[in-house]
């Protein structure tokens, strides 16, 4: 009867769990499970979450198909006392635990290789909400029951008859002393294994918030003690590519390092349409003439330092400081599809942050063009620098030069109005010789809102 009981309940379980494994026999079966991120993603969490729902809430079913029945059996056909079904059903239920507790770790083990394929062909998850047994339950359950087993069989092996009272008594003593021998010492291996793990773990933690170079100790010099050289060894790498990464921020714009680092340095260059920005110091000869070396660099320094931020707050990016000047790009590597717009308002937000900003900033002019360039890394023999190149550019730098002989702060081209449209003031200044260009270049100046131009009709200035 026990035997038919044992197989009507492995039959129910078998059951319960080739339907719960099926998210698994899809993926396997699949023929684009190479495409199918979310096929994956269910194969991925029922096989971490088989060995806990198959091995440990499967359990149920022997309970109640064998050891209820079993006991109650035992005692009728041997006539035992009925105080005997408490060792009897204590014995059944640490029998069933320790199936359950192999089965466990049999399905843990038979899943990994269906993991390891998953994970060659998608990415490994970081993390998971799936309810598993902690590595300290596995501890604290699995030893101890070894123990209680080995007791077991020692004391019904050893057993001297005596009847359902004898029983009862040897059962439990060997309960006990089982789970005193080993409780003491299931405690002390678990810290020894879970301290270390725990220490990375609060590593891990501190990486990812983004503390580059944390440590942790080295406590042992076995496995997980190597574990931990290897996570500082990591983690020193990591926080001294940050520092590359910083000091590379520092010499480039961080919308262009972040994308020389996404992409390949190698590819060609790429056909964008965007609006170009050059700005010149004015004067600057004389300036310099007339002043210290360092007076000069402090100046071009603060000057850098107030419109930098102008531009990345517009959307835009310094490609290159050019002595006293800098060129500005909009609609690269990042597209803006209001580019034009963009580099003429952040001119405007320039030229009254430096030039009537009410400080010792340097006087500055602008020139802003709008048309087709090509972008990508220029260079070679191992130094590449990423650069917009085009008859745009040169014209840019013309318009800046055209605002001395016009007398304006900022000048743009017919091709940035015609993007602008009217969503920006201007006033056509006519036409302009440019040198390179076979045809005359109109330009146009936007109109630079001043302290002036805002205070009321009643107030008199100086």
């Amino acid at each position: 009867m026990i035997l038919g009981l044992t197989v009507l309940a492995i039959g129910v379980s078998l059951f319960r769990a080739l339907r719960f494994m099926k998210p698994i026999s899809r993926w396997i079966g699949s023929p684009e499970k190479r495409e199918n991120p979310v096929l994956a993603t269910a194969a991925w969490e029922t096989a971490v979450g088989v060995p806990t729902e198959v091995a440990i809430r499967e359990m149920i079913w022997p309970v109640i198909f064998v050891a209820i029945p079993g006991v109650v059996a035992s005692i009728i056909v041997f006539d035992f006392n009925p105080f005997s079904a408490i060792p009897l059903m204590a014995g059944s239920l640490i029998a069933i635990a320790y199936g359950g507790v192999l089965h466990y770790f049999g399905m843990e083990s038979g899943m990994r290789p269906v993991l390891k394929d998953i994970n060659r062909q998608h990415a490994p998850w970081a993390r998971s909400d799936i309810q598993v047994l902690p590595l300290r339950v596995k501890l604290m359950v699995s030893l101890p029951l070894i123990n209680v087993i080995t007791g077991l069989t020692a004391a019904a092996l050893s057993g001297s008859g005596g009847g359902g009272a004898s029983l009862g008594v040897d059962v439990l003593i060997a309960i006990g002393v089982a789970v005193a021998v080993s409780l003491v010492l299931t405690f002390m291996l678990a810290g020894s294994v879970l301290r270390p793990i725990n220490d990375i773990e609060e590593g891990i933690e501190a990486v990812r918030a983004g503390r580059f170079g944390v440590t942790v100790p080295v406590t042992t010099p076995d496995e997980i003690g190597n574990l931990s050289a290897a996570f500082n060894q990591m983690s020193k790498g990591l926080a001294e590519r940050e520092r590359i990464r910083a000091a590379f921020g520092t010499y480039l714009d961080r919308n262009v390092a972040e994308h020389i680092l996404s992409a390949d340095p190698d590819a060609g260059g790429v056909d964008l349409d965007v609006s170009l920005l050059f700005c010149d110091v004015r004067n600057f000869t004389a300036f310099a003439a007339t002043s210290d070396a360092r007076q000069v660099v402090a100046s071009l320094n603060r000057l850098f330092e107030a419109v930098v931020p102008i531009v990345a707050s517009h959307g835009g990016h310094v490609n290159k400081f050019i002595g006293d000047g800098l060129l500005a790009v909009f609609g690269a590597p990042e597209p803006h599809a209001d580019h034009a717009e963009r580099a003429v308002r952040c001119a405007i937000a320039m030229a009254q942050r430096v030039n009537h900003g009410g400080s010792d900033l340097l006087s500055v002019g602008i020139g802003v063009n709008s048309g087709q360039v090509v972008a990508g890394s220029i260079g070679g023999a191992g130094r590449l620098d990423y650069s917009v190149i085009g008859d745009a550019v040169n014209v840019a730098s013309r318009v800046e030069k055209a605002t001395r002989d016009l007398d304006d702060e900022i000048l743009i081209t017919e091709e940035t109005r015609r993007q602008v449209g009217q969503a920006i003031e201007l006033s056509g200044r006519g036409l302009i010789t440019v040198r390179g260009k076979p045809d005359p270049v109109r330009v146009w100046a936007p109109v630079v809102e001043t302290a002036e131009r805002h205070l009321p009709a009643n107030t008199t200035v100086g």
